[in-house]
């Protein structure tokens, strides 16, 4: 049977959604739970993707990214920062030009605000320490000067991402990471999928 074939499992009946019933979107919501468990198998499964590929730095895109988890774990962050440490540069291989969205999307219903928000940003925030040698503005980042969430994304890019391409530094395994993955993307915080007693989405 080919990867994603699933003859013997339940199917919704309808052809159209006008046609459908509840009893057809509960067959589709246990699908989509079943489905959604396994993320974290496909998110690992694409970090995988950045291995070899080194772009140019010291450090391929997959050691950058287990370094920067390495690094905030290390420090004591919690296990959401730590994830999101660890994915914040997932967008390297969809998306080089705006990278930090990738990632601030697959993250969104699972991460706070704040998470979120640094996710969204650090690319801006990284340019300080390298838009000016591109002829770029590293200041960029000031446009959000005085945001709530400046000074906590500022700190992420300039204790754990800026210097996270040391070939010496011995970081931790991705399967180290991986039950905090699980922990992580096991309960979405919100979605359009949730009803706002919720504590999974369909």
């Amino acid at each position: 049977m080919a990867d994603g074939e699933h003859t013997s499992e339940a199917k919704a009946q309808f052809h159209a959604m006008t046609q459908s019933t509840q009893a057809d979107w509960m067959i589709i919501a246990k699908a989509s739970q079943d489905f959604a468990s396994k993320l974290p198998d496909r998110i690992v499964a694409h970090m995988n993707l950045l291995k070899g590929d080194c772009g140019g730095f010291a450090v391929d895109r997959l050691e950058h990214s287990l370094q920067t988890a390495t690094r905030a774990h290390q420090a004591g962050k919690d296990e959401e920062y730590v994830v999101c440490a660890l994915l914040h540069d997932m967008g390297d291989i969809l998306c080089p030009r705006n990278h930090a969205d990738l990632a601030a999307t697959v993250l969104y219903p699972y991460v706070s605000e704040a998470n979120h928000w640094l996710l969204e940003k650090h690319g801006i925030f990284q340019g300080y320490y390298f838009f000016h040698h591109l002829g770029l503005d590293r200041d960029m980042r000031e446009e959000y000067r005085g945001h709530p969430h400046f000074e906590y994304t500022a700190q992420f890019c300039h204790l754990f991402d800026q210097s996270a391409f040391d070939p010496n530094f011995t970081s931790m395994p991705m399967e180290a990471f991986y039950p905090m993955l699980q922990r992580v993307f096991e309960t979405p915080k919100r979605s359009i999928y949730m009803r706002s007693d919720e504590a999974s989405a369909i």
